[in-house]
């Protein structure tokens, strides 16, 4: 979750909530109990917002990335231990960083904000990664937060040179016999020759290993990653894919993006630019990423389109929610928050939506999609290659459920959106977080609001 001062304190209520569900009838509403105050846990002033919150599900223990700290709390929000990231020595203009290359650009005492925070449970690790020298991790050990390893040497060890907070998102694949792998999706700040959006990396047992955070596959001609042409800046300058979740299920990482895109309206002869809410499909075990596929998502209630998406989150259906839906108890639902239109990122309207997707329904769309493209109907239709007309090629092969692509048709991009159903909007107080669970067959679902408030 990325939060602002505002948002942190639902978060915590959250946190609280689903770790005392074991002894809280949330089935109904109950008065709060008047010596019973919400826990609270309040960082040093000077450090600025929270950045990253994860929870410990097997000890309840929680791990929060500040700028300069990582915190580990109780579950009663007790301080356990604190560690330090920063600040350093730094300019956001050495590429690539001093580490490597000398640059000679000044520097000067820079903040480090925590971009991603994730815990890597087979290795008993936290992966924190910051802003400072293009995005560096540290791995920490997380019984007591002791610095495990801190790989800088390399430039697949720089993840992402953009400063906010919102900016990486991480999602960790795990084997039983064999290192994971880490796929890794991030804005690239009009620096693509420096950074892929989207990679695999190798999650090595050793902390300290050469090959930690290397590329799954790298050669002359072929990578685990993607990066967005140089070219699609000389179109869109201030182009970038930002990405708000990432999960995976069944065979594939999924990861739910923002992108700019220049669209004619109708009657208009020029073009305007918009924001293009997509989801992203990738094959585990696919090492030169020729399964990549984007979709196009969104949510409609009343005529009224709700287009920027806020934040999602991967839930199971729940016996009562999946009679209603047509699917299975244990199908994945995501559940979603679009802001109202699809103009302005940055300033969001405060007319919201809280909409589901039922996952199967998405992947049936990129399933046909594949199947058409292989027929060799239509052209790749992805708006960030500068030749958006490259045609589909055609290849007598079967398309099923679980096809990861060739070295032909791909990157590939869904024209039509898969639109979700809308379950909840508000207008005054934009929705701007969210997290499911089931509960004694229900699927229940806790948003954050833009004000701090909390809806069940």
């Amino acid at each position: 979750l990325i939060m602002s001062p505002a948002m942190w304190k639902w978060t915590c209520l959250v946190s609280h909530l689903l770790l005392s569900t074991t002894v809280s009838p949330l089935g109904r509403q109950q008065p709060p109990h008047p010596k019973r105050p919400f826990i609270t846990f309040t960082g040093e002033q000077a450090e600025g917002n929270f950045n990253h919150l994860v929870v410990d599900e097997r000890t309840g223990h929680i791990y929060l990335g500040a700028v300069n700290r990582i915190y580990k709390l109780s579950s009663d929000l007790k301080v356990l231990v604190t560690h330090e990231t920063g600040p350093d020595d730094d300019n956001p203009k050495c590429y690539p960083p001093r580490i490597v290359q000398t640059c000679n650009e000044p520097l000067t005492p820079t903040n480090n904000i925590n971009k991603m925070l994730l815990i890597d449970y087979k290795e008993n690790r936290l992966i924190a990664c910051g802003s400072l020298y293009q995005g560096i991790c540290k791995l920490l050990r997380l019984d007591d937060l002791f610095k495990l390893g801190e790989p800088f040497h390399k430039k697949e060890h720089y993840l992402s040179g953009v400063n906010e907070s919102g900016s990486v998102f991480g999602v960790i694949v795990s084997y039983t016999n064999m290192d994971d792998k880490l796929f890794i999706a991030t804005a690239v700040d009009g620096k693509p020759e420096y950074f892929p959006t989207i990679s695999s990396r190798k999650l090595t047992k050793n902390s300290e290993a050469d090959g930690m955070f290397a590329y799954v596959f790298h050669d002359e001609f072929v990578a685990s990653m993607i990066k967005i042409p140089s070219d699609t800046f000389t179109i869109i300058p201030d182009f970038d894919i930002y990405y708000i979740y990432g999960f995976s299920s069944g065979n594939f990482v999924y990861f739910l993006t923002l992108q700019p895109e220049m669209i004619s309206p109708p009657g208009s002869t020029t073009k305007e630019q918009v924001y293009t809410s997509k989801l992203v499909r990738l094959c585990k075990e696919d090492t030169a990423f020729n399964s990549y596929v984007e979709v196009p998502i969104g949510c409609e209630k009343n005529g009224v389109e709700y287009r920027l998406l806020q934040a999602a989150y991967l839930s199971k259906a729940g016996a009562i929610l999946a009679r209603s839906l047509g699917v299975g108890p244990e199908d994945d639902i995501l559940f979603t928050v679009f802001s109202k239109g699809q103009k302005r990122k940055m300033k969001s309207l405060d007319e919201s939506a809280l909409c589901i997707f039922v996952l199967k329904n998405i992947n049936d769309r990129i399933k046909d999609r594949l199947q058409s493209c292989y027929r060799g109907e239509g052209t790749l239709d992805l708006a960030w290659l500068k030749v958006k007309d490259i045609p589909c090629s055609s290849a007598l092969l079967t398309i099923d459920d679980n096809f990861c692509g060739l070295d032909m048709n791909a990157p590939l991009g869904v024209s039509s959106m898969v639109r979700g159903l809308p379950i909840f909007t508000e207008d005054g107080d934009r929705m701007t977080s969210v997290i499911a669970y089931v509960y004694k067959n229900h699927s229940l679902a806790f948003v954050g609001t833009k004000s701090g408030k909390l809806k069940k």
